[in-house]
């Protein structure tokens, strides 16, 4: 049952950056709702050469969402293939992670550290919104397994979290996606969405729901949960004869690389709050009407989150946490070299897509 306020807090989270190659705005408003359940994550310097950036919407808790702001980019710093150049592969990689670091001592020590209170849901202290900034980043990294204590059996929490990240690399832009976050990228006004909303009644997702043994049940998995991959949420993930993608709900993302070209003019990361409100087209027309008229992209974000936000709790679109992170690329990219790669963005979701 989904508690709301008597009147929404409207008091924003908002955050603006920049460097040689990106410019960012986000921002981020409770809303109706009476806790503050998503997170966020805004890196221009993940490394050198590559961006990064996360949108992260909590669902039962809080917790599991800010334990992906914080970890989920130093993840995929320490892949392997991230060394090896594939950036596809590395995302890919930290998502499942995501799930292994908060089993045991070691996830249930960081989820209590990363709270101030106790849920009476998942049992599990929970705090206030959060981001990382990059000083975070400097983690021990080990194998978080092997740490033992009174909790080293903790099968990990009963809250979960979406998570959509793109990352940038000089031309190449890689997007993942695992819950009903979603990514929009304008080229040349035009809206493509480069990811899909996980939702129980797609037939891939349906049909590895039922092989897991689980149902759906008036749009949920389970009958609780009405998206069908998250990060977190592990009494759907315990039969321990499947892998991490074949469970009931998996962590599994989609990844869609994309090769960007001079029409590429920004992407938006945002949680369902603001999909609920607005369609990705009317979105990307939102922004490019005030983009050069307001003073900074996060003027830009919080002038969705006004318009999203509904006048009462009566009808439920626009009573959800609002997040939004906006990314605009400041220089031109290379021309595309032919007409297949001007023609690389078509259709709903447009891009090449890796598994």
């Amino acid at each position: 049952m989904v508690i709301y306020l008597s009147t929404p807090k409207t008091d924003k989270v908002s955050e603006d950056g920049e460097n040689d190659k990106l410019k960012f705005g986000l921002s981020s408003m409770q809303g109706w709702r009476a806790t503050m359940e998503d997170a966020h994550s805004a890196l221009l310097d993940l490394d050198n050469d590559t961006a990064s950036f996360g949108v992260f919407d909590g669902h039962g808790g809080k917790v599991v969402a800010k334990f992906c702001a914080k970890y989920l980019h130093i993840e995929v710093l320490h892949t392997e293939a991230y060394a090896a150049g594939d950036l596809g592969a590395a995302v890919h990689r930290a998502y499942l992670r995501m799930d292994e670091m908060m089993r045991g001592q070691r996830g249930w020590q960081e989820l209590q550290a990363l709270g101030d209170k106790i849920n009476q849901f998942t049992g599990i202290t929970e705090g206030l919104i959060w981001s990382p900034k990059a000083s975070d980043s400097n983690d021990r990294h080990d194998d978080w397994a092997f740490e033992e204590g009174p909790h080293s059996d903790f099968t990990g929490p009963n809250c979960g979290s979406t998570a959509c990240v793109a990352l940038v690399r000089n031309r190449q832009l890689v997007v993942a996606n695992a819950g009903d976050s979603r990514c929009v990228i304008s080229r040349n006004g035009q809206a493509y969405n480069l990811s899909r909303d996980h939702k129980p009644e797609l037939e891939a997702e349906r049909e590895r729901i039922q092989s897991a043994g689980g149902y759906i049940k008036m749009g949920h998995v389970n009958g609780s949960l009405n998206l069908s991959r998250a990060i977190g949420d592990m009494e759907l993930k315990q039969n321990k004869f499947l892998s991490p993608d074949k469970q009931i709900l998996t962590a599994n993302p989609d990844i869609n690389i994309v090769e960007l070209c001079d029409d590429d003019e920004f992407i938006v990361l945002a949680c369902d709050g603001i999909w609920d409100c607005m369609s990705s087209q009317q979105l990307v027309d939102f922004i490019r009407e005030h983009i050069n008229t307001e003073e900074s992209l996060s003027a830009v974000c919080e002038g969705v989150l006004d318009r999203c936000l509904a006048p009462s709790t009566m009808g439920g679109e626009g009573c959800d946490n609002m997040t939004m992170i906006l990314v605009q690329f400041k220089k031109p990219f290379a021309q595309v070299k032919d007409a297949s790669d001007a023609e690389q963005l078509t259709g709903d979701a447009g891009c090449s897509e890796t598994q």
